[in-house]
């Protein structure tokens, strides 16, 4: 599922090419040094906020025109500009839910035997086998 929410951009005229950056919509603020960075930085917040959130309680998107510039919390600290941000939920899903489970799988004693003659991890040759087929 890709959402878009709007963001403020504020670029502050510094010697890092700083921009603040405010999300109205998830009332969160980062930073980032140049716009491509920000943009990042935006759609990492955005990912990490409603990572933990389930679907149907992320905050609906707000239309670019009823954002207002001077409610954000940097409007005094640069020139803003208001733009859209996308991310894509279920890849930041899947790029933060890296918790191991534990799971049994049955192999013939013969595969086994062999596997370990090789010195192969049975484990991570699942998962890159899964990791290929799924993903």
């Amino acid at each position: 599922m890709i959402l878009a929410y709007p963001v403020i951009f504020t670029k502050t005229g510094d010697k890092k090419d700083t921009y603040l950056v405010y999300i109205p919509d998830l009332d969160g603020a980062t930073e980032g040094y140049g716009i491509a960075d920000a943009i990042h930085m935006a759609r990492d917040y955005i990912g990490s906020a409603l990572y933990s959130k389930e679907e149907k309680k992320y905050p609906k998107p707000s239309a670019l025109s009823k954002v207002d510039i001077s409610k954000s919390a940097f409007c005094n600290e640069g020139e803003s500009i208001i733009s859209i941000v996308d991310v894509d939920v279920e890849e930041y899903r899947k790029k933060l839910d890296n918790k191991p489970v534990r799971r049994n799988v049955s192999l013939p004693n013969w595969l086994n035997k062999k596997a370990n003659e090789e010195h192969i991890n049975v484990s991570r040759v699942l998962q890159e086998a899964l990791i290929d087929r799924l993903a």
